[in-house]
């Protein structure tokens, strides 16, 4: 599906000349208007696009918010109320700002969800995946660092909890965590350095990206059967159809963001974080934003020694591993079937595992005492059970259903044109 001679041609004498030279209209062209995807992409598949989108707004807004932010821990905190109230839509930046990156990461928890639904990291996809795995931790970093930069009660003590992790490391935690602070506190250096790769770390998301994008489109693009193309009926080109489908996906999510920064801006964020920050006055429950919460409860899920290793130490691999183990999905799952569609067992705990991802962020937000405790071990059990139990022997003994013979036939047995089947596949 990604090769095939290219059909573009120059129209003008100087679209030839530029073609002969930089032939970079021809490549967005074949990769953007002409690129054949399958003919039975969902609205599943335009998450990509809007990540795309909402990327090259956090970049946008975040450049033009940096002309106007005091990375010092004396005026971090004013110059950010000088933003919402001094710069010329100052506050419209600002609230695009944070509240893109909730919905950043909305939009990439479902792009991760669906491609763990339909199998987007099998053969020959596993680079594609493992290059979304690491656009999701620079995304991750990077908004662990912008949460710490309006230098608000919860922003400080944010940081200070977090990086305390790093201390259990054996041997180079206290060295990782002077490294990041600059010193032996969260104070002026550590603003300093996480303001700097703050924006250092979004261009490096658009640089992966375009990796991404380019491994999508040496692969293919996988879709909701789980079936390579086969036949030229499969498919249709990616303009007018996939853009149409883009675009009206980005404008309904559009319309939900513009909701969010126009009437419950602040719904989002925590209002301890309108406090300047005050190394005295520590609040009574530190939670990182909403994002992070799953992870939070796997990291204090771990309340036991295992072995050798404290419960510190225990949290902190938890709550690592629960990232790293994204990164070799594709050779856990053991099934030759590639969509959740034609396997049931595997379906029902797909939508278990949501439901305990889900559960985990609001185990996250609750104190780590009690039965919360319990449940979020409970919650962690089942999310590593399922991609290091149930993933490789669920492929051994699941029976999946019968698999259509190409795309454009699973597409017309769906409309029940079984005759139209026959005719296309003859």
């Amino acid at each position: 599906m990604s090769g095939g001679h290219s059909t573009y041609t120059p129209k003008t004498g100087l679209g030839r000349w530029m073609d002969a030279r930089l032939p970079l209209p021809r490549l967005i062209y074949d990769s953007f208007v002409a690129y054949p995807v399958p003919r039975n992409l969902n609205y599943a598949y335009t998450f990509g696009g809007i990540l795309t989108l909402m990327l090259a707004v956090q970049i946008l807004t975040g450049v033009v918010l940096a002309m106007h932010y005091a990375a010092n821990t004396e005026i971090a905190f004013a110059s950010v109320e000088k933003i919402m109230r001094d710069v010329n839509s100052g506050w419209l930046l600002r609230y695009m700002h944070a509240n893109g990156a909730s919905f950043f990461f909305i939009a990439v928890y479902v792009h991760i969800f669906r491609g763990l639904y339909y199998g987007s990291y099998k053969a020959p996809r596993e680079l594609l995946w493992i290059l979304g795995c690491i656009i999701y931790l620079l995304m991750m970093a990077t908004a662990f660092m912008g949460y710490v930069l309006p230098w608000g009660q919860m922003s400080f003590w944010g940081a200070t909890v977090i990086t305390g992790f790093f201390t259990a490391i054996p041997l180079v935690g206290d060295w990782i965590q002077q490294l990041l602070l600059g010193g032996f506190a969260v104070d002026n250096p550590t603003l300093n350095r996480f303001f700097s790769l703050h924006y250092l770390l979004p261009f490096m998301i658009a640089g992966v990206v375009v990796l991404h994008i380019w491994a999508l489109h040496v692969t293919g693009q996988t879709n909701p059967t789980g079936i390579e193309v086969k036949h030229k009926t499969d498919t249709v080109a990616f303009t007018p159809y996939a853009t149409v489908k883009d675009a009206f996906a980005m404008v309904v999510f559009l319309l939900v963001f513009a909701y969010f920064i126009f009437y419950i801006p602040n719904y989002l964020g925590h209002p301890d974080n309108y406090t300047e920050a005050n190394p005295l006055q520590t609040p009574p429950h530190i939670v990182p934003e909403w994002y992070f919460l799953p992870f939070y409860a796997i990291l204090r899920a771990i309340t036991f020694n295992i072995g050798p290793i404290d419960s510190k130490l225990g949290g902190v691999l938890a709550m690592f591993g629960s990232i790293a183990v994204l990164f070799v999905v594709p050779w856990l799952d053991t099934s030759k079937v590639r969509s959740a569609v034609y396997r049931p067992w595997y379906k029902v705990f797909f939508w278990l595992f949501v439901a305990d991802a889900i559960f985990l962020g609001w185990l996250g937000s609750n104190p780590a005492e009690g039965i919360y405790v319990a449940m979020a071990q409970a919650a962690t059990a089942y999310y590593f059970a399922f991609f290091l139990i149930i993933m490789p022997l669920l492929g051994f003994f699941e029976t999946p259903r019968r698999l259509p013979n190409s795309i454009t036939e699973a597409v017309l047995e769906k409309k029940g044109t079984a005759a139209e089947v026959r005719t296309v596949e003859s």
